[in-house]
């Protein structure tokens, strides 16, 4: 064989080469660009959020700028979209005070929302002698002697969006549901038996940005 030929084979390789790297990029920016008007007509909606209620098993300031606190929250949440199912793939609920939080957090389990399903989410979250900046800790003890406290319920996650077969990556979710928590005579929870607890019921929608 010349060499002559051999050249000529080789350059035949590189076009067939050429043509399937080609084909490829441009099957995969098909692939792509069929997703992108597929999640754009979709237009996905974020979930929306309830606060049912905020039960107080324990609530003491006594200790200059510390606070043991155990709440019991009820959630609700509702996946808006008919064609678009969600992945909590994590969800950590926490409450705050003034923007600073004053719990430790707890997780809530992964879980899968379909289409237009609610599921309701009653965590534990509490924290034992949680320090509490001193300007906070003046303004918490202010509003427990004046019988209103307002605090905030928190998630922070991660989710993720299911279109049929396609699952997209993952998107930050927080939700934030504020809550006003009475004590004495002004209190309107009502006592649970001689436990001590107290639960409000808020029925409150959140604010939810992804």
């Amino acid at each position: 064989m010349s060499v002559k030929e051999c050249g000529h084979h080789k350059s035949k390789k590189k076009k067939i080469f050429k043509r399937i790297f080609w084909w490829t990029v441009i099957i995969c920016f098909i692939i792509l660009v069929t997703i992108l008007i597929i999640w754009a007509i979709l237009q996905p909606s974020k979930p929306t959020f309830i606060l049912q209620d905020v039960t107080v098993y324990a609530f003491n300031a006594s200790v200059a700028n510390f606070l043991t606190s155990n709440f019991q929250v009820t959630l609700s949440s509702r996946n808006p979209n008919d064609k678009i199912g969600i992945y909590y793939d994590r969800l950590d609920a926490y409450i705050s005070y003034r923007s600073q939080q004053i719990t430790l957090r707890t997780s809530i389990p992964p879980s899968y929302q379909g289409h237009k399903e609610v599921d309701i989410w009653s965590p534990f979250v509490s924290g034992n002698n949680v320090p509490v900046a001193p300007f906070n800790f003046q303004g918490l003890s202010q509003d427990q002697n004046n019988g209103n406290v307002l605090v905030v319920v928190k998630l922070d996650g991660k989710v993720r969006w299911k279109v049929g077969a396609f699952v997209s990556g993952h998107y930050h979710i927080y939700v934030r549901c504020p809550a006003f928590i009475t004590f004495g005579p002004r209190s309107n929870g009502i006592a649970l038996g001689d436990s001590g607890a107290v639960k409000f019921q808020l029925v409150q929608r959140c604010t939810v940005g992804v």
